[in-house]
């Protein structure tokens, strides 16, 4: 496709290496995400002890279609650059806020292909699956908030800002300042659709 990256793009800075700024988790199915020292992927589940982390969906919109569906969002990657977008019109956030597992910087997660592969810290490897899809949810925590995480192209085309979701491959401990690679796919690349 015209708009995917070429498969060396990774070494143009495009795609890395990033950096981890901050890791998040909850045991609770909330919003928000607590700051933590690290977190644990665990290879085929997610995070440990977070609500999200399981072989099946865990999301409740997705449980409540079909709670069978393989999960497809063990793992929630978020670039701080969205905060710093977002700051400028108002919105002050923490890590955490949006609930993202995993706040990155110098990566541009939006424009990943499907199938690339993080690699974070020493063992750690998340492959992403698509796009979040901003929910209403988004306004209880700040009004006019997810207006900003979607933007309304012509056509019906939207694009989606609130982070990228992945599956656990490697599992490892992931830490604020590691560093992330990244893999990308054979060719053809495929865009990210929202998972």
């Amino acid at each position: 496709m015209d708009d995917m990256p070429s498969h060396d793009a990774a070494a143009t800075g495009r795609f890395g290496p990033g950096r981890v700024l901050s890791v998040s988790a909850s045991s609770e199915h909330g919003f928000s995400k607590a700051v933590q020292p690290s977190i644990r992927l665990l290879a085929g589940l997610g995070v440990e002890g977070d609500a999200h982390a399981g072989i099946t969906v865990k999301h409740r919109s997705r449980v409540a279609v079909d709670p069978t569906q393989p999960n497809l969002r063990q793992v929630h990657l978020i670039h701080a650059e969205l905060f710093t977008e977002l700051a400028s019109k108002g919105f002050q956030l923490s890590s955490g806020a949006l609930g993202e597992n995993i706040l990155t910087e110098d990566i541009a997660l939006l424009d990943l292909p499907a199938g690339t592969r993080l690699h974070l810290g020493r063992e750690a490897i998340v492959e992403v699956t698509g796009l979040r899809n901003p929910c209403t949810q988004i306004d209880g925590l700040m009004p006019g908030l997810r207006a900003e995480l979607i933007v309304k192209l012509g056509k019906g085309k939207l694009i989606r800002k609130g982070g990228i979701m992945g599956i656990v491959l490697a599992g490892g401990t992931v830490a604020s300042g590691d560093t992330i690679t990244v893999e990308l796919p054979a060719p053809p690349l495929r865009p990210l659709d929202r998972v």
